[in-house]
C-alpha cells in the first residue's frame, strides 16, 4: 500500500474535526464515533475494517 504524505491539520480539515481528535485517535486515548470513522475511511477510498484495528474490542470476525 502506498503512503500519502497528509498532516494531520489536512485530515481533520476534510472530515470536519480538529487535529486534536486525529491525535487523539491516533495514539489511542479517543475512539472515533461511528460517522468520524466512516468519514476518514471514506476519505482514504477504504472500509471502517481496513483503517480501525477493533482486535482489541473483542469482537470475532464473522
Amino acid at each position: 500500500m502506498s503512503q500519502i504524505k497528509l498532516s494531520q491539520e489536512e485530515l481533520a480539515f476534510a472530515v470536519g474535526t480538529t487535529r486534536q481528535t486525529i491525535t487523539s485517535i491516533q495514539v489511542g486515548k479517543y475512539t472515533a464515533s461511528l460517522v468520524l470513522a466512516y468519514k476518514i475511511a471514506h476519505y482514504f477510498g477504504l472500509t471502517v475494517e481496513e483503517v480501525f484495528d477493533f482486535s482489541d474490542m473483542g469482537i470475532a470476525d464473522r
